[in-house]
């Protein structure tokens, strides 16, 4: 068993020892996340790039625990909609990759479309 099924295992324990499903409809879910992922933006709201780049060790700390609760949160919405977070990022990096061709984007941050090829179907932007 890999790390993320451990932790999901976990997190299914820790939500039935609490009866606590009731109160994670997806909506529910997806709120919090957005809540916890706000904590986490505090700690770089003010920061530099290159503050942002080497916080304080305390900071580290808080950053850290702030990105657990991100990933509980979001691990939880997907065992509620029956999504496999690690299929749905690779399929995402696959269309991220055709969309972002690395020899036509290296160095520069522009949006998909601005490198579409009206030839070639794979480069074209689909949501």
């Amino acid at each position: 068993m890999d790390r993320l099924d451990t932790l999901r295992d976990e997190l299914r324990r820790f939500e039935g020892e609490r009866d606590w499903a009731q109160f994670h409809a997806p909506k529910n879910l997806v709120m919090a996340l957005t809540a916890e992922i706000g904590e986490l933006v505090e700690h770089f709201r003010w920061c530099s790039e290159a503050e942002s780049d080497a916080l304080a060790p305390e900071t580290l700390a808080e950053v850290r625990r702030e990105v657990g609760d991100v990933v509980i949160c979001l691990l939880q919405l997907c065992e509620r909609l029956g999504i496999d977070p690690i299929e749905a990022a690779t399929s995402k990096l696959e269309l991220v990759r055709q969309r972002y061709p690395a020899d036509r984007v290296r160095g520069k941050a522009l949006k998909y479309s601005a490198y579409c090829d009206e030839t070639n179907p794979s480069t074209k932007g689909a949501p």
